[in-house]
């Protein structure tokens, strides 16, 4: 890299990847978003079928990735109560970017066939 390239970044906070992985990135929010990607799920569905991950810690990063206009939450007026979540219009536009970084890591790391973006 160029010298004078260097002086112009001013660290982390100038590095759009960076950005991008504070609000996608971290052990629980990639197996989220690539579960709603295939559709809604209730709570309950995602703490099923996501191992190991502790309520409070999904509901935390349900709340983040909400927070972040990633997902949305929505709540039916029904006893007991229903709670269902997706990806917001916002988290849609993530799908490409996700079936690109799971093909890198099929492709390069798991030395299996890519997929086809569903």
């Amino acid at each position: 890299m160029a010298e004078n390239n260097l002086q112009k970044y001013h660290g982390a906070e100038d590095c759009p990847i960076t950005a991008t992985i504070d609000v996608i990135g971290g052990k629980w929010k990639p197996p989220i978003l690539w579960l709603l990607m295939k559709g809604p799920l209730r709570f309950g569905e995602l703490h099923k079928i996501i191992p190991g991950m502790a309520l409070k810690v999904l509901s935390r990063t349900l709340k983040e990735l909400e927070a972040d206009d990633i997902i949305i939450r929505k709540a039916y007026p029904e006893v007991p109560p229903r709670v269902e979540y997706s990806l917001s219009p916002k988290g849609v536009t993530l799908r490409p970017i996700l079936t690109q970084l799971s093909n890198w890591s099929r492709q390069h790391i798991m030395n299996l066939p890519v997929v086809e973006e569903n």
